[in-house]
């Protein structure tokens, strides 16, 4: 995994290409790794995307040939590795950006899926293909993905392991926009920059909210919201938003 920072952004690079960029457990502790590192102190936004031609193959099955002893070992092994960048990506207080340079497979569609926006290059192609290898989708893909695209089409995606093109994410929300091959990486700059300058510790208490309200009644969910809400009345960013709007110029976030 490259990591490397510039402007306030943390990017992380899936860095082989040689094997369309697909993931060892070593890839997912350091991809975990960066992200629980991350605060909205230090960074407005972090970007994932992956080298060469392919955003991420999904799990190396070279190393996934390596078959733990027992039922037990299997569960540790996949909780300590792809189950930490679930919770990494969900929990992170700093908005993911996934920039889809090129083909999501597997877990790469996972990862596609956990992320807070996504773009995606035309050409792009993307498969939920678990079954294809006689797996069920992990790295949240049994969480996030019936959320994203409907529980209809999540069992269509997960169950056929069909390739869809670009277009056909972008109609099931799975990316938020899909650009020429030549203009991504402008239009996700363009969508980074707004985040860097936007109020970072609020846009992770909206995330928050979000994600820990799905599985909430709406009584619960309401009283989370006003609660989390009090918080961002009493903060810099608040003040500095109103003062903005009073003084009829561009706020400045820290």
């Amino acid at each position: 995994m490259e990591i490397d920072s510039d402007d306030d952004v943390l990017r992380l690079t899936f860095d082989r290409p040689d094997a369309l960029n697909a993931m060892t457990m070593e890839t997912a502790d350091e991809l975990a790794d960066a992200i629980e590192g991350a605060t909205p102190a230090e960074y407005g936004a972090i970007v994932i995307t992956g080298a060469g031609d392919a955003f991420s193959a999904g799990g190396d099955l070279e190393s996934m040939a390596e078959t733990p002893g027992s039922s037990q070992e299997a569960y540790e092994r996949v909780t300590e590795t792809f189950g930490r960048v679930v919770e990494a990506m969900l929990e992170c207080p700093v908005p993911i950006v996934a920039k889809v340079n090129g083909d999501a497979i597997g877990a790469g569609l996972s990862i596609v899926a956990l992320a807070d926006i996504a773009y995606a290059a035309a050409d792009a192609t993307f498969s939920c293909a678990f079954v294809r290898v006689g797996l069920i989708p992990d790295t949240g893909g049994t969480v996030m993905l019936p959320h994203i695209v409907g529980l209809r089409a999540a069992k269509q995606l997960a169950f056929t392991g069909e390739f869809f093109d670009a277009e056909r994410a972008a109609e099931l929300e799975l990316v938020n926009e899909t650009v020429p091959a030549e203009e991504l990486d402008d239009r996700v700059a363009d969508a980074v920059d707004g985040l860097v300058d936007g109020p970072t510790a609020t846009i992770g208490m909206m995330k928050r909210a979000m994600h820990e309200n799905m599985g909430r009644s709406w009584g619960e969910a309401l009283d989370y919201e006003n609660l989390l809400q009090a918080q961002a009345r009493t903060s810099d960013a608040h003040v500095e938003g109103v003062t903005a709007f009073l003084e009829d110029r561009e706020p400045e976030f820290e």
